[in-house]
């Protein structure tokens, strides 16, 4: 069984994240989204908001799963026994801090990252765009799936 962890803050998760995701499912017979905990950083939603925000825009894919963890990316690969990371790239700039990653990765295991090309709609889409948008009320709705909701 081929699974695939698809890491990520997801503050929150965006159209181009699902995006990935599906096409995800298609390579790997689970994808196991990750929700990384980084202390330092300031989320707009907390962890719980971001989880429910996956769990209910996959809640009827049995491919998908959701964890949170904390610490190195391929640590919590091993410890979970996932061969594969998936990440999603939206342009050049993208592809390089990634390709930096994947090759750290690479040298502290055996562990294989895989790239999807983000769909051409959603590839200017990222999670602090859709920040800036609701900080400053605009329509975000458009950027991210419907789960993606903000009781006023």
């Amino acid at each position: 069984m081929k699974r695939a962890l698809f890491p990520g803050s997801f503050d929150p998760i965006t159209l181009g994240h699902y995006d990935i995701i599906k096409r995800g499912i298609t390579v790997f017979d689970e994808i196991v989204v990750a929700i990384g905990i980084n202390a330092d950083k300031k989320y707009m939603f907390s962890l719980e908001e971001r989880q429910k925000f996956i769990e209910k825009a996959f809640k009827d894919e049995p491919k998908v799963t959701v964890v949170t963890y904390e610490g190195l990316t391929v640590d919590f690969c091993q410890k979970i026994g996932v061969e594969f990371i998936l990440r999603g790239l939206r342009n050049p700039a993208d592809f390089e801090f990634e390709k930096a990653i994947a090759h750290t990765n690479r040298s502290l295991s055996e562990i294989e990252t895989v790239f999807l090309l983000t769909a051409a709609g959603t590839s200017y889409i990222s999670s602090s765009i859709v920040r800036d948008v609701i900080r400053n009320n605009g329509d975000y709705t458009k950027l991210v799936p419907e789960s993606v909701r903000i009781e006023k």
